[in-house]
């Protein structure tokens, strides 16, 4: 018997932390017996929202307190004033925001969301819920409870043959209890509603010319014309200079390129082995409904295809995460995998709130993959046809685009060359091992003619050239502030060569550990120097007895910082955590003492110039 109880669980979503969120509390809601739609909060209109008993939204916030691109459409219908106190009066909702608290505006996207449905009328039923990137277990760690697995939820979607829908090579494990979700209640998707119940979903409608990475709205072909190191072999860091050819295409400082990268064949055929999934690792595929009385909640999951077929190995190899660390829903999902009590009965440990110190020391702590985890609980046997509900996506990962002005044209006169400056992520853990980043390890392996998707998107930060700025952009970070400087040089020069706009002073504070090592673009900051009202104040912590950091040649240059704050803006780049936080305090400090202010008065001072989008920060 279908039941009455609605609910709309609305995501907004950047990264793939929010949706996740939204995922989980959707699936737990149908265990619960409504009936439930998941989707992104640009989809709905502000009169569906009293359609659903409750409105659940998970937000994650972005950039400068923005929200993902993906929320920012519903926020605009939130806005006009016509709408009265009364406007959302029906509606009753909660919501659960995903921040870091390097950031100055933490949360401030769903605080945002909070206030303005208040201010309508809507009606909260239950407290809003913060997570924060910065707690030393995650976001699970810091707010978000676990999702009870009592039995298994099939998915809408499954994987089938082509060669033979009721063939199945794999069937469902014995004495396990799943729940069809012909017999749970469900919302019609707009897309599916239109042509009926859909069928089969076949690769082939999906296929291209060049298939290695993740399609998408947006994306285009770059093709590799360059993956140098850039720091010496001896150092501890490798990092590297990648340039790309791709069509002519504008950009802009600030903006982002998404990579999609790969799991290594080596974490793919391990897969396989450990599942027992060599009998149909190469065979063609399509998605097809789990029962085709069943109208789906969400659409087939979305892949590119391999050539002009789908087969599970090139699943695993382009769009699903085998390096992830996996989440307290993965171990109740595996659960329901094995017939051995001792694993069962530790995975299900795992999902318990009393356990959460055992899961962070077998997880976060020691960084164990999706493909580790697995390998260790042997007994598990995932149903092939079900690997995209219970693997995750994996997600593009954004770097700064370091280009801009001349670098934007290839050496043959082409436009729409983009460079990106990225450390390899490569480390050793607490058990001894040695981790490297998915994307890290794609790109490493990267050559010269190599074409890949790619997708150019808007970054956090706001950047006005027109305006004097203090940038801060120690190691990798400076990339972005490289973009805006030659950008600013080629608007200096104009078309003809002449300066075609007024000169304004630009301060760059750089830092890294050795100077012979770390110091990124020299001789491009020489350059710049010639061209721009612009100095370079360098900070190089190993390269004498006493430390020296970004934010000690801030308080060190406090005339000159606070001259040109007067009208200018603050750029702040490179890795979240300790250093935008030791930064701001050392701007408080200029404020205060140079600008002969109380402590509270410099605090207020740097608030009224986020106000005004005059600090920026666009930290990872």
């Amino acid at each position: 018997m279908a039941s009455s109880r609605t609910a709309l669980v609305l995501y907004g979503s950047e990264t793939g932390n929010a949706q996740d969120v939204a995922e989980e509390v959707g699936k737990l809601l149908q265990r619960l017996g409504f009936k439930v739609r998941v989707t992104e909060m640009n989809t709905v209109q502000l009169h569906e929202l009293s359609q659903s008993q409750i409105v659940l939204f998970s937000v994650s916030t972005t950039g400068q307190g923005d929200f993902p691109g993906n929320a920012r459409t519903f926020w605009k219908r939130l806005l006009p004033r016509r709408l009265g106190s009364d406007a959302l009066e029906d509606v009753h909702f909660t919501s659960f925001g995903l921040g870091d608290t390097s950031y100055p505006k933490y949360n401030f996207a769903q605080r945002k969301l909070n206030k303005r449905l208040l201010q309508l009328g809507a009606q909260s039923f239950y407290d809003a819920g913060e997570a924060d990137e910065q707690h030393e277990e995650g976001l699970e760690g810091s707010g978000q409870q676990p999702v009870p697995d009592d039995i298994f939820l099939a998915p809408d979607w499954e994987l089938k043959l082509d060669e033979d829908d009721s063939s199945d090579p794999q069937p469902a494990l014995e004495n396990k209890t799943y729940l069809d979700t012909s017999t749970t209640p469900a919302v019609s998707v707009a897309d599916h509603e239109k042509n009926g119940t859909p069928g089969p979903i076949n690769s082939t409608s999906a296929s291209s010319d060049h298939n290695d990475s993740i399609l998408g709205p947006g994306t285009f072909e770059a093709t590799v014309t360059r993956n140098q190191r850039f720091t010496p072999e001896d150092h501890w860091q490798d990092v590297r200079l990648f340039e790309f050819s791709t069509p002519r295409i504008d950009y802009h400082p600030g903006d982002v390129l998404t990579i999609f990268p790969h799991n290594t064949s080596s974490s793919v055929d391990k897969l396989i082995e450990l599942m027992q999934w060599e009998s149909i690792a190469d065979k063609t595929l399509h998605f097809a409904l789990s029962d085709p009385k069943n109208t789906p909640s969400s659409p087939p999951p979305q892949v590119s295809p391999s050539k002009t077929t789908l087969t599970l190995r090139h699943l695993l190899t382009t769009h699903l995460d085998l390096n992830a660390i996996p989440r307290r829903s993965f171990f109740a999902n595996l659960s329901h995998f094995t017939t051995d009590e001792f694993q069962h009965n530790r995975l299900i440990e795992f999902t318990a709130p009393e356990y959460v110190d055992e899961l962070f020391d077998y997880t976060t702590r020691p960084r164990r993959s999706i493909i580790e985890v697995l390998d260790e609980f042997d007994t598990v046997k995932i149903p092939w046809k079900w690997i995209t509900s219970i693997l995750p996506s994996i997600r593009g990962r954004q770097y700064s685009i370091a280009s801009g002005g001349e670098l934007k044209t290839s050496e043959n006169g082409s436009k729409g060359r983009i460079e990106l400056l990225i450390a390899m992520v490569k480390y050793r853990t607490v058990i001894k091992k040695t981790r490297e980043g998915l994307c890290s390890r794609y790109m490493s392996g990267l050559e010269v003619g190599q074409k890949l998707n790619v997708l150019l998107c808007k970054g956090g930060m706001r950047v006005t050239m027109d305006k004097p700025a203090v940038m801060i952009g120690p190691g990798t970070g400076v990339a972005p502030l490289r973009s805006m400087m030659f950008e600013l040089a080629a608007q200096n020069a104009g078309e003809d060569g002449n300066r075609a706009v007024q000169r304004q002073k630009q301060l760059l504070f750089y830092g890294g550990r050795n100077q012979t090592k770390d110091y990124f673009f020299e001789n491009d900051w020489n350059q710049l120097a010639q061209k721009l009202d612009l100095d370079v104040f360098t900070a190089w912590s190993r390269d004498q007895s006493s430390k020296v950091y970004v934010q000690d040649n801030i308080k060190q240059q406090a005339p000159l910082v606070l001259k040109t704050l007067q009208t200018g803006t603050i750029y702040i780049c490179g890795s979240s955590g300790k250093m935008p936080i030791a930064v701001r305090a050392a701007l408080v400090d200029v404020f205060a003492k140079q600008g002969e202010m109380s402590m509270e008065q410099a605090e207020e001072r740097l608030a009224k110039m986020e106000k005004e989008g005059r600090y920026q920060q666009e930290t990872w």
